[in-house]
């Protein structure tokens, strides 16, 4: 809350109200921060609608309640969520556009985004499923989240000596990426921001792909995620992101989540969501499958989280993978193997034979929504 005072009208801020706090991930915090606003809601002379505080206290109760847990049913694991608790991260603060020419887009948060290589692409058509349990009433957020990637380049040394070599770099990284629609955006060494494409369009980032959060399962993250490229090489030895890059960094996220009511654990890495269905094996790309930075840049471990395509559909890891992933993406494989166990013990199969039966319904799934 930061000690300011926070007043709330009768509807549109209590719509205000309720949306942000959908945006805490904890129930706990989420019910503390709904109890200091509402203490501080001043009486109006005349309320057009009266509410009592057993009403305001049943508002903030619902509102908990109805914050998905990850309780589910059937043959989906009852979760997806960290193998240990949750960080609590506070509210994120509102992000408004100040000013937007036909070169650059600037935001309160002091945020800067260049427009010089924006070029016009298709809309995007988000393709997801309700989880079991969910009654998918309505739709999920768009986009759902974000996707962030490498560039895997092979950048200069980030050194005064090497200034021309890091421009000229990064220019050919622009053309390539524009000429072919890869991401919305693209943090370069310097720490600008590149829009590629407009968020309502479909950038060709995360091809095959499959995330989960706790009331829906998304597929083809193509079409319901945001992709934001950092000009880096994570593999090979690199030298990751420069303190420019995660300033920046961190200001476009918390642009992104102002702006669209994203869940922070949909904002994720490429080989997190990557999958190969010839193989049937998850890491078909391996960007950023260890060393990202998700703390600085305002977001939780999100290394940590179960991963949705070994659970609902039955992928695998192979070695090649668990050698490029660090030890948070190691070990999210590791539980997620154990829930699939014991999923397959509940339903009384044995493993393989469970893993069998979810590859097929991931096939005839990803029919039904991509035609693939």
């Amino acid at each position: 809350m930061g000690g300011s005072t926070v007043r709330w009208s009768d509807s549109q801020d209590l719509s205000r109200l309720e949306h942000r706090a959908g945006r805490i991930s904890d129930p706990i915090e989420r019910l503390r921060y709904l109890q200091a606003c509402l203490g501080q809601r001043p009486r109006p002379a005349v309320e057009p609608v009266r509410r009592s505080w057993a009403g305001w206290l049943g508002l903030a109760l619902l509102l908990v309640a109805a914050a998905p847990t990850g309780s589910g049913t059937g043959s989906c694991p009852s979760a997806v969520r960290p193998s240990t608790a949750r960080t609590v991260l506070p509210p994120v603060r509102e992000v408004w556009l100040v000013e937007r020419t036909a070169d650059f887009e600037l935001y309160s948060n002091g945020l800067r985004v260049e427009r010089a290589w924006c070029v016009r692409g298709q809309p995007r058509s988000p393709k997801w499923l309700a989880r079991e349990g969910n009654p998918a009433l309505e739709a999920p957020p768009d986009p759902a989240g974000i996707v962030f990637h490498a560039s895997e380049s092979d950048p200069a040394p980030f050194d005064p000596r090497w200034t021309s070599r890091l421009i000229q770099q990064g220019e050919s990284l622009l053309k390539w990426v524009q000429r072919h629609s890869l991401y919305h955006y693209v943090v370069d060494r310097f720490g600008r921001v590149h829009r590629i494409l407009e968020d309502g369009d479909r950038a060709h980032h995360a091809g095959r792909s499959v995330w989960a959060d706790a009331r829906w399962i998304y597929l083809d993250l193509n079409e319901s995620f945001l992709g934001v490229c950092f000009e880096a090489a994570t593999e090979r030895g690199g030298e990751g992101l420069t303190a420019a890059q995660i300033h920046a960094g961190r200001l476009l996220v918390e642009m992104l989540r102002s702006r669209y009511p994203m869940r922070p654990e949909n904002c994720v890495t490429h080989a997190q969501v990557s999958v190969n269905p010839a193989n049937g094996r998850i890491g078909y790309h391996t960007d950023w499958a260890d060393g990202f930075p998700f703390a600085a840049l305002g977001l939780p471990d999100n290394y940590r989280q179960l991963l949705p395509a070994l659970l609902f559909f039955g992928f695998t890891a192979d070695d090649g993978f668990l050698r490029r992933a660090g030890p948070g993406l190691r070990a999210a494989v590791q539980a997620s193997e154990e829930e699939l166990a014991r999923q397959a013990q509940r339903r009384g199969v044995l493993p393989w034979q469970y893993r069998r039966e979810l590859a097929a319904a991931y096939r005839a799934r990803e029919r039904a929504l991509t035609g693939m």
